[in-house]
């Protein structure tokens, strides 16, 4: 027998490897995921972690239930504006403006229950309004003219304070007093009434889930299997009822919390249920096939900038009742960059078509504890700017990283 026929054949060019065939290892798989945002909240979940570890041990204060409380209350108004800028952001467009609506809103809000004598909830459904109408009227303006969100909003933050300081006049200040204004961010729940919202917490996750994967597995789609189903809901208990005790240890859990996780499910459940929330993700990842399919861009486009509008409104409002004053700096500092920030660092794509409502909620915890960790360790301003900043911008320089890499790999 020759020695040529004992030896091995030789790998035609290009063909894979045995270790190719086997495909990429599970461990370079997940961080490849990872890195793309496919994970869904995981990424967000463990650098969450860090986060708190980081501050943990920089100061003992951090991980206490008073400091969560605060951090709960902090992240409440920041959160309702991001939940009006990820429906944007899906869209593929920006809103500039949600910041300085929320303060003009708030001072409307202000205005007609302090000075006029309205009720609170006519001068909350006034401010509401106001926020809807100037976010249908900045939507008109981009989808009628084709100019740039950008532009737009960017006028419209402009604007909008100009209308603040005109709304609030001589007065500078105004103090809020009426009970219910200042129960939208002074309420907390304690004893059975926290752990009976916990339960109907649960309950509703449970439902939801279980009737999901029933619809499904009857239209003949994949599913998941029963022991994930469960293990996602004993997830969910089990954060549930932990962040209750951890919160009743203290005050409570705030009413301004759980209006900002009701807002997060409903439209978490427009943008994954329903035939709109459809309509806007196809318009975000291609406006053109969009509209050859049938759908009604401009409509949604328009509709969209009013729903920013509506949760800037009611997160000024929020924020109005946590701080009891609407003044002439109301809505501005970093507010903006925060309401922006929070969705983009939990996986919401700049470039439209990717992403969940829940990044408003995730990302805000993120960006918040990132903020209430420095105010603790009494960090000057411009180090709280600087930090934040970066932390923007190294999100989006990973979703950028990311598109391009699905791109390449014909997923996008």
């Amino acid at each position: 027998m020759s020695s040529a026929a004992t030896q091995p054949a030789a790998s035609a060019p290009g063909a894979a490897s045995p270790s190719d065939q086997r495909g990429p290892s599970p461990l370079r798989d997940f961080f490849k995921r990872f890195a793309q945002g496919e994970l869904g909240s995981v990424r967000v979940i463990i650098i969450l972690a860090i986060i708190w570890a980081i501050f943990a041990i920089a100061n003992s204060n951090f991980l206490t239930s008073g400091n969560l409380v605060n951090l709960s209350l902090q992240i409440a108004a920041t959160g309702l504006i991001s939940v009006g800028v990820v429906m944007v952001l899906l869209l593929g467009e920006i809103d500039l403006s949600v910041a300085q609506l929320s303060g003009l809103c708030a001072a409307i809000m202000a205005v007609l229950n302090v000075q006029h004598g309205w009720g609170a909830v006519p001068a909350i459904a006034a401010a509401i309004a106001a926020g809807i109408a100037l976010g249908l009227f900045q939507g008109f303006i981009v989808t009628r003219f084709g100019i740039p969100s950008f532009i737009v909003t960017l006028a419209g933050q402009i604007a909008f304070l100009g209308l603040l300081l005109q709304v609030l006049g001589t007065t500078g200040t105004i103090n809020i007093t009426d009970p219910t204004l200042v129960g939208i961010a002074g309420t907390f729940y304690t004893g059975a009434t926290a752990w009976i919202i916990a339960i109907v917490v649960i309950g509703a996750f449970a439902a939801s889930s279980l009737s999901a994967r029933r619809q499904r597995v009857a239209a003949g789609l994949p599913a998941a299997s029963p022991p994930i189903v469960l293990a996602r809901v004993a997830l969910v208990a089990i954060v549930t009822l932990g962040v209750t005790y951890v919160l009743t240890q203290d005050r409570g859990v705030p009413l301004a919390l759980l209006i900002l996780v009701g807002f997060v499910v409903a439209f978490d459940y427009i943008v994954r249920r329903t035939r709109y929330g459809r309509h806007v993700l196809a318009v975000g990842g291609n406006t053109e096939a969009a509209r050859r399919a049938g759908i009604p861009v401009t409509r949604i486009r328009i509709s969209v900038f009013a729903i920013a509008g509506l949760m800037a409104a009611i997160g000024g409002i929020v924020a109005a009742s946590r701080l009891l004053a609407v003044n002439q700096g109301t809505g501005g500092s970093d507010l903006l960059l925060l309401s922006i920030a929070g969705p983009v660092i939990a996986g919401t794509s700049l470039f439209g078509g990717r992403g969940t409502v829940w990044s408003a909620l995730l990302g805000g915890l993120v960006i918040g504890s990132v903020s209430n960790g420095m105010d603790l360790l009494a960090l000057s301003s411009a180090i709280r700017y600087m930090v934040t900043g970066g932390v923007l911008l190294g999100a989006v320089i990973i979703d950028s990283i990311a598109r391009r890499q699905r791109r390449a790999e014909g997923r996008l």
